[in-house]
């Protein structure tokens, strides 16, 4: 049933009701009532109710008017139509702007006042009508392609690929229904019984605009005898180390496959894609249930695929057409990461992927951020952070070791999907360069501390011995006042002491000639000893009697 769209009605005075013009008979005439605008897809429809009886024939006439307009114009295809409906489909006008209806009624030279409705958007008040339905039969399966509905030029022309599809479907013996709703105007219902007859109704919904449209009339057809070979069933894909891997069941054996692959976007369009399949490399006439593909074949996006079997002249219907969405699929695998200490308080963490896993391509498919946990290696402390490849972690503590563990994210990925997180890698944050030059320096100044101190009291020791301990012996006028212990046995250390040797000479002659020959003569004895820098030579008023008297 059609609803009342847009009908609100005002009626428009011109003039004093004493001066509205009568009919003949000096009747008035009363505008239309009840007048209502309906839109189903690109046809327009004016309806009105008029319970008025007259002798003499009554026309009614219509006028339209939008903001763009300075006048009312005649609206075309209602002008003096005598029943109570007019089509103005041929009006050419934007279906998103608004506009103004009015209507009266005429009766010879007289007319009614004019009944005015509110301004309204055609789009806005518009109803979707049917789609078009063609059905196609396999043993088990119905295949049914849609065509949106109203005309490519109609007010639906910008909607076509956001139509969503309501389909009722049930076999006509039984009368039990299932609903199915699609996006794609080529659609088929498998798992049906072979040789039965199926019965079905559709209609167009547009989500985003909020509206839901008319069924089409009930279609039935029946399903072809089953086929000698049935159409591989249970489709699945499945990523493999850089591959795709796409199995299916089959219940005989000697039999070989091919799959074929579709953008999905193309079954968006409702004229027919059947020569828009292509190929799978690696699955052409293999021999198993089974056969892989490299991802790097099917780029980021969403595609479907299909698998037939064959055997001599026999071949099945295709299987199932199996929803393949790449970003799906794809297994992002754990990243691999390096640290390295750089300076006293920061740590350089480094991530890549592994090119030995054979997915390389998850960099091209995905834009990807990485959730990085650090912690000290003593207290357990996580802390995260989402990073790029490469990163430094400031604010770190010297000669204490951290451990850094990653996982890579999809940026801006509604699922949060993840990889699991890499193996732990733990370092050491090293001095710096400069806490080096400092220690050396340290170092440096120690040993030059202790080689001055050992400097100094080697110097000490030796102007004690000097000053003490003199190496020549002292005359025999002030030796006898001393003990006959040295007074340097007393100030040094017993290691520190030293013999000295000493002669007494008692001539000086034969001191000169044994200097100057270093051996005597007849009875002059060889000595041998040590002299010190001191000339030992002392005098006194005693010593001085005694070299008279030996003279």
């Amino acid at each position: 049933m059609l609803g009342l769209l847009g009908a609100a009605a005002l009626v428009l005075v011109t003039g004093a009701p004493w001066l509205l013009p009568e009919a003949a008979g000096g009747k008035t005439l009363k505008p239309p009532q009840n007048v209502e605008v309906i839109m189903i897809d690109d046809s327009f429809t004016l309806k009105w109710n008029w319970s008025e009886h007259s002798t003499t024939d009554v026309f009614f006439s219509a006028a339209y008017k939008t903001a763009e307009m300075g006048d009312w114009e005649e609206l075309p295809g209602c002008q003096h139509v005598t029943s109570t409906t007019c089509d103005f489909s041929s009006l050419e006008t934007n279906v998103y702007s608004e506009i103004q209806l009015r209507i009266r009624t005429e009766e010879g030279s007289s007319t009614s006042p004019w009944h005015e409705l509110d301004a309204f958007t055609p789009a806005k008040i518009a109803q979707i009508g049917p789609p078009g339905v063609h059905l196609e039969a396999e043993d088990k399966a119905i295949v049914i392609m849609l065509s949106p509905p109203g005309t490519e030029e109609s007010m639906w022309a910008l909607e076509h690929s956001s139509f969503r599809y309501n389909i009722i479907v049930w076999e006509n013996s039984s009368g039990l229904e299932e609903s199915i709703t699609t996006a794609y105007p080529n659609y088929n219902v498998y798992n049906l019984s072979p040789d039965t007859t199926y019965c079905l109704k559709v209609r167009a919904e547009l989500p985003l605009l909020k509206k839901i449209g008319f069924y089409s009339p009930v279609f039935c057809i029946n399903t072809t005898v089953e086929n000698k070979l049935p159409p591989p069933s249970n489709i699945h894909i499945h990523p493999r180390d850089g591959f795709f891997a796409l199995q299916w069941d089959y219940p005989y054996d000697k039999v070989a496959f091919q799959a074929q692959w579709l953008y999905a976007f193309l079954k968006i369009n409702p004229e027919s894609y059947e020569d828009k399949w292509k190929p799978i490399p690696g699955c052409a006439n293999v021999q198993t249930t089974q056969c892989a593909f490299h991802q790097n074949d099917f780029p980021k996006g969403i595609y479907f695929i299909r698998v037939q079997a064959s055997k001599g002249n026999h071949t099945s219907f295709w299987s199932e057409e199996k929803r393949f969405a790449t970003e799906k699929q794809t297994v992002i695998p754990p990243p691999i990461i390096s640290a390295k200490s750089i300076n006293a308080n920061s740590l350089h963490v480094s991530i890549g992927t592994s090119k030995d896993s054979g997915n390389g391509s998850v960099d091209s498919y995905y834009s990807l951020v990485y959730e990085v946990v650090f912690w000290e290696n003593s207290s357990h402390s996580e802390r995260k952070r989402l990073e790029k490849t490469d990163f430094t972690i400031p604010d770190l503590k010297a000669l204490m070791v951290y451990c850094v563990k990653a996982r890579a994210l999809l940026k801006d990925d509604k699922q949060n999907r993840s990889s699991t997180f890499s193996n732990t890698v733990c370092e050491e944050i090293q001095p710096g360069n400069a806490s080096k030059v400092w220690l050396s320096v340290g170092i440096g100044t120690a040993l030059f501390s202790i080689i001055a101190v050992f400097c100094i009291m080697k110097f000490i020791s030796e102007c004690i011995k000097y000053v003490f301990c003199p190496s020549n012996k002292l005359p025999s006028t002030i030796d006898e006042y001393f003990p006959e212990q040295p007074l340097c046995n007393l100030l040094l250390s017993p290691s520190e002491e030293q013999m000295e040797r000493c002669f007494i000479i008692e001539n000086m002659n034969s001191l000169t000639t044994v200097v100057e020959s270093g051996h005597s003569d007849g009875d002059h004895k060889r000595y041998s000893s040590q002299t010190s820098q001191d000339s030992g030579n002392y005098s006194n008023e005693d010593e001085n009697n005694e070299s008279k008297t030996s003279e």
